[in-house]
């Protein structure tokens, strides 16, 4: 217990840390947070002077001192409150969040649960068949998908398969026409305008799972257990899954973590690429747009996705490695 107490309170300050800076970069900007309102909202403010000392009360703009900022910030994150967003203005930011947030989780955790499985599974087989054709052939093609940055990877696939052929929806989540709903014609139309995305992410995240799983299953197979597994007489399959595969599999299991938190706000290049309103999309458009309520609790969520991911695989890191929880 005394190992998991240490990394919750590891991550509890690193939380705080990042909260922390979140709250200092966007008061460190150049300019105020008022003015991208003036253009906007210039007739109003012509024909009312006060409109603008509404607009200041309801969008909380600070004018006491910075520690009293830290302290108002603090306790309006407790209470769930992120303030309005700028550019949807007058909606809240966590209806925003709400909004998007569905999406990119639907992206990015069906795209690294996708690359995962298969990376993970095909480094077991050229691992266990090491020098053989599976072994000559997936490594330098997974290498050289992932060679291509996502965001260039993704305008190929949108230009050739969706734009020439037509094989794959052009843009946004789903089509205008479709109604919204627990329906099997919206989540049909849900999957195949993710389907592009996913690949793309897929085909560039697939080598660091394959390799990785076959650089440390490779050493693995080398230890004295295997050897006394086979001379058990225990069949190859078992051997290759239940003793190599699953000793060698737990770095990879740590990498989950990391690639599932990264990924949330990993693919904001991705999300611009197809206009897939998810959080990356999201970001882009707020941080061009000054909005800067938006940008800070949408910088939050991916600090903590990746906090919580790296605390839920250190986690099961210790149940499946006791030499952890010895530490």
């Amino acid at each position: 217990m005394s190992f998991i107490y240490r990394r919750i309170a590891f991550y509890l300050v690193a939380l705080w840390s990042a909260l922390t800076l979140n709250f200092l970069l966007p008061r460190l900007m150049p300019g105020h947070p008022i003015d991208s309102f003036y253009t906007k909202y210039r007739t109003e403010i012509m024909h009312n002077p006060h409109f603008l000392d509404t607009l200041r009360l309801q969008l909380g703009v600070p004018h006491s001192p910075l520690y009293v900022q830290y302290f108002q910030y603090l306790g309006n994150l407790f209470h769930g409150n992120l303030g309005i967003s700028y550019s949807y203005y007058p909606t809240p930011v966590i209806d925003v969040i709400r909004t998007t947030l569905p999406w990119t989780l639907l992206l990015a955790g069906s795209a690294t649960v996708l690359a995962f499985i298969i990376g993970t599974f095909l480094g077991i087989i050229v691992a266990w068949r090491r020098g053989g054709i599976f072994d000559s052939i997936l490594p330098p093609v997974t290498m050289f998908t992932s060679a291509f940055p996502a965001f260039f990877l993704a305008l190929l696939l949108l230009y050739f398969l969706a734009f020439l052929n037509g094989w794959f929806p052009l843009e946004h989540s789903y089509s205008g026409e479709t109604n919204i709903g627990w329906n099997w014609a919206f989540i049909k139309d849900a999957a195949d305008h993710a389907l592009l995305p996913v690949i793309v992410v897929v085909a560039t995240t697939i080598a660091g799972w394959l390799l990785g799983m076959r650089n440390v299953m490779i050493n693995t197979l080398a230890d004295d257990f295997i050897a006394m597994a086979h001379a058990k007489g225990l069949s190859d399959f078992r051997v290759m899954m239940m003793y190599a595969a699953r000793n060698a599999i737990l770095p990879n299991l740590t990498g989950f973590a990391i690639a599932l938190g990264y990924t949330v706000g990993g693919l904001t290049l991705v999300e611009t690429v197809f206009s897939y309103p998810g959080v990356g999309f999201t970001l882009v458009n707020a941080a061009l747009g000054s909005d800067y309520p938006l940008v800070q609790a949408l910088l939050m969520l991916i600090v903590v996705a990746v906090l919580l991911a790296n605390l839920a695989m250190d986690l099961v890191y210790a149940r499946l490695d006791p030499r952890a929880r010895a530490q």
